[in-house]
């Protein structure tokens, strides 16, 4: 779950605020509703779901969502290290004024005492983020899913050079170059299945 957590906070911090939950939903469905990790996730959820209203300008579904996201991160603390003092308070004002995202930008995310960037992400979280990005970002999260799969094998091999790590690290941080970046990387796949189905083919 860190790993999801870590890669959502990250998502959310660099103004993508509406898929941010998609780097949670898996791991929070999987949960005991009422449980503390399922509030955490729960919450932030609608945590950013109220600020992408917000921003919107949805007001009546910012209220609502700041209010629902507040009664579930009551009395959690700092679980799973998720800095949620200033989240309260944010949504606490959202729910008084949703109308303060227009005003200043909403409040950033801290885990394990820092501010996580796509910039500053690990391996996992990237690997989790990019084929969350892909569509917000106008590509198909299809190739970026296979890239994954391929670079966590190459890592279990004790390939740390895997290109397909590189490229998932390029994909996510790399906004100028994007596009040219998905074509390197959905060649990379391409040519690695058709290595992969030649050899199954021998036997």
């Amino acid at each position: 779950m860190r790993d999801q957590l870590r890669a959502g906070v990250a998502i959310y911090n660099d103004g993508y605020y509406h898929v941010a939950h998609d780097a949670w939903e898996a791991s929070w469905l999987e949960l005991e509703d009422g449980s503390d990790d399922e509030r955490l996730l729960h919450g932030l959820i609608q945590f950013t779901a109220a600020v992408f209203h917000a921003r919107e300008r949805n007001w009546e579904g910012a209220v609502g969502l700041a209010e629902s996201s507040l009664a579930y991160l009551d009395g959690l603390g700092d679980h799973r290290d998720v800095r949620l003092g200033p989240i309260r308070s944010f949504l606490a004002e959202l729910a008084a004024d949703p109308e303060l995202v227009e005003r200043r930008r909403p409040v950033s995310l801290v885990h394990e005492g820092d501010t996580p960037t796509l910039e500053t992400l690990g391996f996992e979280p990237t690997a989790i983020a990019a084929p969350v990005l892909a569509p917000e970002l106008g590509f198909d999260d299809e190739p970026l899913e296979q890239a994954r799969t391929y670079a966590r094998r190459d890592l279990a091999a004790g390939d740390d050079d895997s290109r397909f790590i590189t490229l998932l690290f390029d994909f996510v941080r790399e906004n100028d170059h994007r596009g040219i970046i998905y074509q390197r990387l959905t060649d990379h796949v391409g040519r690695r299945e058709t290595r992969e189905s030649d050899v199954e083919g021998l036997f």
